[in-house]
């Protein structure tokens, strides 16, 4: 299966600083889920819809490696893409870097298991495997 990407570029809020004077150091994993929602809105279905067609992504690993320093108002970019290197889960992996120059800030990666509503680990419906381009 070719992997599924999706970009988007985005500020650095005033909130996410530390005293240090740059993103603190839970922020990643926050704007990992912003990715996230992001690609799959971009392949036609806002995460809203799939949670309400009964299908959850919870969090079962989460990985951050810290690279670079990204201050108040540095406009970030991040790159999300989807793999499903598995029958019944889905990996992001995630890259985010300083838009002006290029330079890295973090990288890393979730991997969530496809379940229903109970929690339960599920074989994904056919609409998802096509909607990830694997029907």
């Amino acid at each position: 299966m070719t992997a599924l990407s999706h970009t988007l570029q985005f500020r650095v809020r005033y909130s996410e600083v530390d005293q240090m004077g740059t993103y603190y150091n839970s922020r990643p994993l926050e704007w990992f889920e912003r990715g996230r929602v992001e690609l799959v809105r971009s392949l036609g279905m806002s995460y809203r819809e799939m949670e309400q067609r009964g299908i959850l992504l919870p969090v079962r690993e989460a990985y951050v490696r810290f690279l670079g320093r990204a201050e108040y108002d540095d406009l970030l970019r991040m790159t999300t893409t989807l793999t499903m290197p598995g029958r019944a889960q889905v990996r992001f992996d995630v890259t985010i870097d300083r838009a002006d120059d290029g330079r890295p800030v973090c990288h890393g990666w979730t991997v969530h298991p496809v379940t229903d509503r109970s929690g339960r680990p599920i074989r994904p419906p056919r609409w998802l495997l096509e909607l990830l381009g694997r029907g």
